[in-house]
């Protein structure tokens, strides 16, 4: 793949741990834990590294098998997923480990999985598919480039209404409505992305790539997650309570694609900036992209460019 790095790397305050511990669970797939209650309930999972050098998910999935936690009904799998991307982090290079060959969270589509294409990323997405449509709900954990606020993702349909009421916090709510990027994101596989199907499927960004606290906000929103299921202690779950404040909602219309090393942002975005129809986003050559509507909000601009890849998304208030 083509791509530059910023030209300013941010703090690197966590580094990838030896995760070896971790490789042998109990599922056939190699980094892989399920933990059964023996009590009736929902299985659910929470996903780390389906990005490799987004630690937050790492993170949260490490600390939940370490610290002994089974759930109080049903059953949590715990899972590790693009562990062959992680493994080429590189701190001289930190944005190049997100993916081996081939994003892994653009491969949900079954025609691709079912399909000769070899590769490791599709390999590993073929090998943790039966694990990722048995269960009722699962917790996808980020991170983002670019310093940013955390945020929830989810589809706008009604059965995620009451799951996104309870996380709450983040602050930040961003709907997906269909299919924006350039293939078919974990959560919108299957039944996830079924209006009259059961199992719930969201993402939670929790903050830069290899700041601290977005391992510590991974943790927590694992927690609240797990408990909108009843599945920890109360003890737990209250000491991981919900930001005050009302969640602000922003709906997804549209990504922004790089065609070109020369994409430039027209300004340093952080993310959640509002324009007004026109505004200069960004160059791409001798191409000028300009905020297509109203009230045309900044979510998720990456901290480097490349070619083919979604650079931004736009989105509107709700």
């Amino acid at each position: 793949m083509s791509e530059q790095a910023p030209a300013t790397l941010p703090p690197i305050e966590v580094l990838p741990r030896d995760i070896s511990a971790y490789r042998k669970g109990n599922r056939g797939v190699d980094y892989v834990h399920t933990l059964d209650s023996g009590q009736p309930g929902p299985h659910v999972l929470v996903n780390g590294l389906t990005h490799g050098n987004e630690f937050c998910g790492m993170t949260a999935v490490t600390h939940l098998l370490d610290s002994g936690l089974r759930p109080v009904r049903g059953k949590l799998t715990l899972s590790l997923s693009n562990v062959d991307a992680y493994h080429l982090f590189d701190a001289a290079k930190p944005y190049d480990s997100r993916y081996v060959e081939r994003d892994f969270n653009r491969l949900w589509d079954d025609a691709l999985l079912d399909g000769p294409t070899p590769g490791p990323d599709l390999d590993r997405a073929r090998a943790l598919r039966p694990i990722f449509t048995e269960v009722d709900a699962l917790l996808d954990l980020h991170s983002t480039s670019s310093p940013m606020p955390p945020m929830l993702i989810y589809q706008p349909m009604a059965k995620y209404l009451p799951l996104s009421a309870h996380m709450h916090s983040p602050l930040h709510h961003v709907l997906l409505r269909g299919v924006k990027h350039a293939g078919r994101p974990l959560i919108q596989y299957g039944a996830y992305a079924d209006p009259d199907a059961a199992p719930l499927g969201i993402v939670v960004e929790c903050g830069q790539h290899f700041a601290k606290s977005a391992g510590d906000v991974a943790i927590g929103v694992a927690i609240r997650f797990l408990d909108f299921f009843g599945m920890v202690p109360p003890a737990l779950s209250a000491a991981h309570p919900a930001l005050a404040g009302e969640p602000m909602r922003y709906e997804i219309e549209q990504s922004v694609v790089s065609k070109s090393e020369q994409f430039r942002f027209a300004r340093p975005w952080q993310g959640f900036e509002e324009l007004q129809q026109g505004d200069l986003i960004a160059t791409d050559g001798d191409e000028e992209i300009r905020a297509p509507f109203p009230r045309c909000t900044i979510v998720m601009p990456s901290g480097r460019v490349t070619v083919g890849r979604d650079m931004v998304l736009l989105a509107k208030p709700v």
